[in-house]
């Protein structure tokens, strides 16, 4: 889920992914710990946008894009196509197409404006749930929808079974634990970035499941902008 280096197992096994996912929203905190570092440092150093653009694109390159990507591919794919096949065949093509550009460009301006908007630490708290919300929408569509891609060309073997109970409560404490910064700033502005966090985040896997019958390795990453953006708005909204 980021670009850092990690040990490498002798061999990749794709069961390993469902039972990973549960740390889904923990590596998602960790990576907005960081971008509210920067955000943090720069606000120190620079006022008006410049610390929310370094702060947005510090998690852009942290993650190597690879949520934007999704984001990007899915619009082009979902919009883009007329039939089934074709949104699919749309969604896997690598070039950034009209919808994809001004998604993608959307993403990213909503993201800092709304940032810009927050006192630094509020925002860096705003960060941290984000982007552990974001990830927990992308185990969210998983667990609720199939698998619309073709099974033999995916880079990974999505699974076919649901995430356990257990597993899907530890998700969602790490999730919870990750407002837990902002309930205590700002206990409103917390409740209203959770309920925008869930109300965008719902909307590609709304979309992939009418127009292709599920999700794809895109439309997680669409879901956990999605998420990112109703946070960042909820937070920033006037009480």
């Amino acid at each position: 889920m980021t670009i850092l280096p990690a040990p490498r197992a002798a061999q990749f096994d794709d069961g390993w992914l469902l039972p990973a996912a549960k740390y889904f929203p923990l590596v998602g905190a960790l990576i907005g710990l960081f971008c509210g570092g920067v955000l943090i440092a720069a606000s120190a150093i620079w006022s008006g946008l410049v610390p929310a653009v370094l702060a947005v694109i510090a998690g852009v390159a942290l993650t190597g894009a690879l949520h934007e990507d999704g984001i990007a591919d899915s619009a082009d794919g979902l919009f883009g196509g007329r039939t089934r096949e074709q949104r699919l065949t749309i969604i896997k093509d690598s070039r950034i197409g009209n919808y994809g550009a001004v998604t993608l460009i959307a993403s990213l301006i909503i993201r800092i404006a709304a940032l810009a908007t927050l006192p630094p630490w509020v925002g860096a708290a705003a960060l941290v749930a984000s982007h552990s919300l974001g990830r927990a929408g992308i185990l969210a569509a998983m667990s609720m929808l199939p698998y619309a891609g073709n099974v033999a060309t995916a880079k990974l073997n999505y699974p076919d079974s649901r995430i356990d109970t257990g597993a899907a409560l530890t998700a969602t404490a790490f999730a919870l634990l990750s407002l837990a910064p902002q309930l205590w700033i700002d206990p409103a502005a917390a409740a209203r970035g959770l309920i925008g966090a869930i109300l965008l985040g719902t909307l590609p896997a709304l979309a992939a499941a009418r127009l292709i019958g599920g999700y794809v390795g895109d439309v997680l990453g669409a879901t956990e902008q999605f998420a990112q953006i109703g946070l960042l708005l909820g937070v920033a909204a006037h009480g």
